[in-house]
């Protein structure tokens, strides 16, 4: 089964270094394109955090990336310069998104002052995701990245496809809400592991009330063709996340959510 890593990050510092380590993995390119290869994971979606201006970025040749809005935390301005830059990454072939950090910089996404770029990125007709849900770091605000504020921003911007990263864990049936009435929305299923699970059988057992809870969202929701696999990696192990999603989806849409609405809603290449 061929498969695509909708979600993950890469970049070498010494924070992702010691979290690959954990994950069982190392946080270097060989490694990540001999783990692909092992895995028949044909390419990924980088969610980027590199400058703005840095529009010559290069990832390796099996990633493609989302240009991430970042910066200091605080509010996000999105000034003319800002667009023009963000205008140049998303006319790049290998640039098949937006990602925004709302937790993190204390904003919404239903915020007026992002029409501009929202207006970019229906224009080149490219998904903005979202981080939703939980936070790595406790500074960050849980308010902005609940994945009810999605809701407003895609009745307000019908014309951009959001992709709610991490599918709003752990409040999964408010992310459900949100997509079972917002067609433009699609989700990942990144974030959930961390780390290498010794035991995955054991791992279920003591989280069955969660992962039976995610199941039943997912089939009461019925949208398999609006989910992507995803590993947030370097977080977590990648043959962990594999079996891990296996068995949360029903294996008659594993084809579509390992792979087939990736390659379409990312519209890539492979």
């Amino acid at each position: 089964m061929n498969i695509i890593d909708a979600h993950l990050h890469f970049k070498r510092e010494s924070y992702f270094d010691r979290i690959a380590l954990a994950a069982g993995h190392e946080n270097t390119e060989n490694h990540l394109k001999g783990e692909y290869e092992r895995l028949s994971i044909k390419g990924g979606v980088v969610m980027g955090n590199e400058p703005l201006e840095n529009t010559g970025v290069k990832y390796p040749d099996c990633l493609c990336y989302c240009v991430g809005i970042g910066g200091a935390q605080g509010t996000v301005h999105i000034e003319a310069n800002k667009l023009s830059l963000i205008e140049e990454h998303l006319r790049r072939a290998d640039c098949v998104g937006v990602k925004l950090y709302p937790g993190y910089q204390y904003f919404y996404v239903y915020e007026d002052f992002l029409s501009p770029l929202y207006e970019l990125a229906a224009k080149y007709d490219k998904p903005v995701a979202v981080h939703t849900g939980l936070t790595a770091g406790s500074n960050a605000y849980l308010k902005y990245s609940h994945p009810l504020v999605i809701d407003e921003a895609a009745a307000k911007f019908p014309k951009v496809n959001f992709v709610m990263c991490h599918f709003g864990e752990p409040w999964f049936t408010d992310a459900v809400a949100v997509m079972e009435k917002n067609a433009n929305v699609t989700a990942d299923l990144s974030g959930i592991l961390e780390g290498k699970i010794p035991d995955m059988d054991e791992f279920c057992r003591r989280n069955k009330f969660y992962f039976e809870k995610l199941k039943g969202l997912l089939d009461y929701l019925d949208a398999y063709d609006r989910l992507m696999f995803g590993t947030d990696w370097p977080l977590a192990n990648l043959e962990d996340y594999i079996e891990l999603t296996r068995r949360i989806i029903p294996e008659k849409h594993w084809e579509k959510v390992f792979f087939e609405n990736a390659i379409r809603i990312y519209k890539l290449t492979v």
